[in-house]
């Protein structure tokens, strides 16, 4: 006779969960040892290739010859083409001390050993690259990303004032956590953008985003509200460093770093302590990204702040600027304004569309499926809810029609103003009083 579900005694699934814990644990542990074993043979047959190599005047021949009597006795193993062997030649020649390759190398698999032999030479920066992919759990394709990136040459480089403001167990730390330039070559923005573009370009990227950031890392939000003496303040973004246990402030800036910059973090920093920090965590740090910045300007601007801050560039692409020719070749901004101007007053069109809805129902408002959004905005001046209505009005008349023909100054200016009617409808969602802040 079968058990019926209920027959089954009350500790099975804890014992089920503990079972399946354990045989992944242990599948684990197997899979290491095996990529350690195959690690150290690789080694151990590049250390034989090039000691015969010097020792008896091995050539590539040789080797070609080597790899195909291999393949011949052991048809089911990859790995042993002509080309993997010279990287295992290649492999022993830069790390001649096997203890090193069994407590260091062992533990990546033999594709990311391939790709630093290949596209790092010095040893020293070799090595930081294996400790960064052991200890964030790197695909070889996020490897590759950070090489090309030089993620070496820009960690920790941001200038700070961390070793003043903040206690030695986390200055270091601290330091390493932020860099200069950060790359966000993953955005698609134009050079006279908005550091709202740029803000919306890195939550649309935000995986991205925090990738570029390094491990530890938590998004908390962006535009993040706070109030301070009765008026409003909005964070750009707004992390938590799980490793520092702190709060984490970037402040994104178009332009050169100002000193005022400065000034207006240390307001944030301290806000953020004042509100959000609890008793077991760390003081706060803000991140001032600029499109550039002067080092002694810096220096100035944060020698006497209390609050740990720092200051880095950014940059959009790192691609060497195009060959004169070929830029007259290429359509002008004002060309392409017809095709790109199309998908961003749609997707403004949606933004305004679902806060009008939003607010609307927030208000006990009723609102038709399909509801035209200058009825939604003529609902609103009716309650006394809505400022410029008719600019704002006549703003989204704008989005609704072809904007194919039309400038790309007019269409920027449509869209300011359309970004303006968003921010105010957002506020008014935020400020009602039956919305809990957050």
């Amino acid at each position: 006779m079968q058990r019926k579900r209920s027959d089954v005694p009350a500790d099975y699934a804890a014992l089920l969960a503990e079972l399946k814990e354990r045989i992944a644990g242990a599948r684990l542990k197997a899979a290491l040892a095996v990529n350690s074993e195959l690690i150290l043979l690789y080694w151990q047959i590049g250390h034989d290739i090039l000691r015969r190599q010097r020792d008896e005047g091995w050539g590539a021949k040789v080797i070609d010859r080597l790899a195909a009597d291999l393949r011949r006795a052991f048809p089911e193993m990859t790995g042993l083409s002509s080309r993997n062997l010279k990287y295992m030649r290649a492999f022993s020649e830069a790390y001649p001390n096997r203890e090193f390759v069994q407590q260091l190398v062992a533990q990546m698999p033999w594709g990311h050993i391939v790709v630093l032999l290949s596209a790092v030479k010095k040893p020293d920066e070799r090595e930081w690259y294996m400790r960064q992919t052991i200890e964030n759990g790197w695909s070889r394709n996020v490897l590759v990303h950070q090489i090309d990136s030089g993620l070496y040459r820009r960690q920790g480089k941001a200038l700070t004032n961390f070793k003043r403001t903040l206690p030695a167990s986390q200055s270091d730390l601290a330091q390493q956590i932020v860099k200069d330039p950060y790359t966000f070559e993953f955005l698609s923005l134009s050079a006279d953008m908005q550091e709202r573009d740029l803000e919306r370009g890195l939550l649309e990227h935000l995986r991205l985003f925090i990738l570029e950031l390094g491990k530890g890392f938590a998004f908390v939000g962006s535009q993040y509200h706070l109030e301070v003496g009765g008026q409003d303040y909005y964070l750009d973004l707004l992390f938590y460093h799980l490793r520092l246990r702190c709060f984490v402030v970037f402040e994104l800036k178009i332009e050169q770093f100002k000193p005022e910059f400065a000034g207006k973090m240390n307001f944030y920093l301290s806000a953020v302590d004042d509100q959000l920090k609890h008793a077991d965590v760390q003081p706060s740090i803000g991140v001032i990204l600029c499109k550039g910045r002067n080092a002694v300007i810096v220096e100035y601007a944060l020698r006497d702040t209390s609050k740990p801050m720092g200051v880095a560039a950014y940059r959009l692409t790192s691609a060497p600027a195009l060959p004169a020719k070929l830029r007259r070749e290429l359509p002008t901004t004002d060309d392409l304004a017809g095709e790109f101007g199309l998908l961003t007053t749609a997707r403004l069109r949606m933004d305004i569309e679902h806060a009008l809805r939003e607010l609307l129902e927030q208000r006990g408002v009723t609102v038709a499926p399909g509801l035209a959004i200058a009825s939604m905005i003529g609902m609103l001046e009716e309650l006394k809810l809505m400022p410029e209505a008719e600019e704002f009005a006549a703003s989204v008349r704008v989005l609704a029609s072809p904007v194919r023909g039309q400038s790309a100054g007019a269409i920027q200016q449509t869209c300011s103003t359309a970004q303006r009617l968003l921010a105010e409808l957002q506020k008014l969602i935020r400020d009602f009083p039956g919305r809990e802040k957050v």
